[in-house]
């Protein structure tokens, strides 16, 4: 939303394009379909649906089918179209002045960096998943909560025990472990096991109470900050080609 005034040239735009658009196909992609989207969303019965089935954070996604940009993008077009002579321009001029100063400087943001790689996430999840991957079948490994998120876009085959919903605050104890201050490899270990992680992947500045070795877990790789535990005591079968 920026600064706000982006949803108030968003609603401005329909109203524009409800007094001048007399083309039904433009009319039912710009108009009646934003329109129908936000009843939708501003509909308390499909709050509570929404609520009840799938959470109150999904709702917020029927937002993502608003056409803002689009909308507004067309109805300066068809503005500015519509004046002659040097109007035109400065109409030009004006709209995309209101457009820029309705946004934020979004690189300033604490979420946003630069990227290391063209898969926009970081170095070590790729080298991590390239890795451990096994031709042919799916690994389980267990991650540091800060990589979960990117672990699930980048790889089909690395399945890990707790997923988007410890990034939502639901309580998982393997996560609750594995990302504390110290690892107690007695407690730990049991936990992955019961899961089957055939890899456990720990940042290096992570101390651990107990040797791995006695456990079971050989040292696999080490890379961006990261070691990567191979937990023999859970078979890794390669399928055979």
């Amino acid at each position: 939303m920026g600064t706000g005034l982006i949803v108030i040239w968003f609603l401005f735009s329909l109203i524009y394009l409800f007094l001048r658009e007399k083309r039904k196909p433009v009319r039912i992609l710009f108009l009646y379909i934003p329109v129908i989207l936000l009843l939708m969303f501003f509909n308390p019965l499909i709050f509570r649906l929404a609520a009840r089935y799938m959470g109150n954070e999904i709702l917020y996604r029927i937002l993502w089918l608003l056409p803002v940009t689009v909308v507004i993008a067309y109805s300066c077009v068809l503005f500015c179209g519509n004046l002659t002579g040097k109007m035109r321009g400065k109409a030009a001029v004006l709209a995309v002045f209101l457009i820029v100063m309705s946004g934020k400087w979004i690189y300033g943001n604490e979420y946003f960096s630069k990227a290391d790689n063209l898969y926009h996430m970081p170095d070590s999840v790729v080298h991590i998943c390239d890795a451990i991957e096994v031709p042919g079948r799916e690994v389980m490994a267990a991650f540091p909560l800060e990589l979960v998120q990117y672990v699930r876009q980048y790889s089909p085959v690395v399945c890990m025990p707790y997923g988007r919903e410890v990034l939502l605050g639901l309580y998982d104890e393997v996560c609750e472990v594995i990302n504390a201050d110290i690892i107690d490899l007695k407690e730990l270990v049991p936990l992955t096991r019961e899961r089957m992680c055939h890899y456990v992947v720990l940042s290096e500045e992570q101390k651990i109470k107990g040797n791995t070795e006695d456990y079971g877990w050989e040292p696999f790789l080490e890379t961006d900050g990261y070691v990567v535990y191979r937990d023999t005591e859970v078979p890794l079968e390669i399928p055979k080609l």
